[in-house]
């Protein structure tokens, strides 16, 4: 059952003073201040894309020591329920640090390649549809919290912001390195 997620006023674009600059990269990738419809749009274009793929380019790395296009989806997956949940965490108004996390070390233990592509695409928009559930919650004050993350501060509003990015950062590298790649069968 599809769930219609109803849409509160636009969220301010985080300030450079709102995160760490290596945010950056995923922070100026998005243009609009809709950050729960930017959300929802990725979610439909994260449908489309992985629907068209096959079992065997799941499994495709476009060059030695890159991850697959499974190990990607498990990725995305992974860093949004971390971002998601610092952003939780500083828009209840914890203020306890939250520690940085390995991305290298969750692919190797993830062993996202022992996975079919339909479940790790599933399990993406499982997370994303919490995410969107759990933002639309977030009041006008929760969004301008600030606590800490990967020993820097960081906003509730950049969270939003550095989900949407950095979906949207490796959907790109799947558009224009991996699936432009593949040899066709």
């Amino acid at each position: 059952m599809q769930r219609m997620i109803p849409k509160r006023a636009p969220v301010r674009r985080p300030q450079p003073d709102e995160y760490p600059s290596f945010f950056e990269k995923y922070v100026s990738l998005i243009q609009s201040d809709d950050i729960v419809g930017t959300l929802e749009a990725q979610r439909v274009q994260m449908v489309q894309l992985l629907g068209a793929r096959s079992e065997r380019e799941g499994n495709f790395r476009y060059a030695p020591g890159k991850w697959s296009v499974k190990e990607i989806i498990g990725h995305l997956s992974d860093a949004e329920r971390i971002f998601a949940y610092r952003a939780l965490r500083i828009a209840r108004g914890d203020e306890t640090p939250l520690s940085a996390f390995e991305q290298d070390d969750y692919i190797v233990t993830g062993k996202f390649n022992e996975r079919t592509l339909a479940d790790l695409a599933a399990e993406f928009l499982s997370v994303r549809m919490a995410t969107m559930t759990m933002v639309q919650s977030f009041t006008e004050e929760a969004w301008g919290r600030r606590g800490t993350a990967s020993e820097h501060p960081v906003t509730v509003r950049a969270m939003g912001y550095v989900i949407a990015g950095h979906e949207m950062h490796h959907r790109k590298i799947l558009d224009e390195r991996y699936f432009p790649a593949i040899p066709r069968a």
